[in-house]
């Protein structure tokens, strides 16, 4: 597949996102090192709650987790969530996350989120985006429009949704 030709946008969503924090609570505290393998076991603290390492990692790519309900993913254990940033951003899109109140409002989850930078897109749509000196472009897989994506402005979206990590 050919890619695409990138131009900038008046309309870049990013251009909106700034003044706002990421949670400063966090942490890491480690338990255990075992000395034959040296496999840790640790302790990380976040504003929404404490995760115990290692630990399985539910994908909820677009703010839910398919197949489950937040309820059962508790009861199953599940300590902490991933969001997918890139897919997140596009859709549900970062309005809709700020009006809910946040991804874990939006989600209905009160534990630990880790938000992704969106690189492992850059690897598997690599017919929809355009590296550049200063991050990369993609086009959108939903309607075709084009975004910017930069370190800095993932991590607008990151602090604009609420991820813990």
């Amino acid at each position: 597949m050919k890619s695409p030709k990138f131009y900038k946008t008046e309309t870049n969503k990013f251009n909106k996102l700034t003044g706002y924090a990421l949670h400063t609570e966090f942490s890491f505290q480690l338990k255990h090192t075992d000395q034959n393998s040296k496999a840790r076991r640790g302790k990380i603290t976040t504003a929404h709650g404490e995760i115990e390492t290692p630990v399985f990692m539910p994908v909820g790519t677009q703010g839910s987790v398919k197949s489950i309900s937040p309820h059962e993913l508790v009861e199953t254990g599940s300590q902490i969530i991933l969001g997918n940033t890139y897919h997140l951003y596009l859709r549900p899109g970062t309005e809709l996350l700020r009006q809910a109140g946040g991804l874990h409002k939006f989600a209905n989850w009160n534990k630990p989120m880790l938000t992704d930078s969106g690189g492992y897109q850059v690897f598997s749509l690599a017919g929809l985006r355009k590296i550049h000196e200063n991050g990369v472009s993609f086009q959108s897989h939903i309607d075709g429009s084009y975004h910017d994506f930069t370190p800095e402005n993932v991590m607008a979206v990151q602090r604009l949704i609420g991820a813990d990590i």
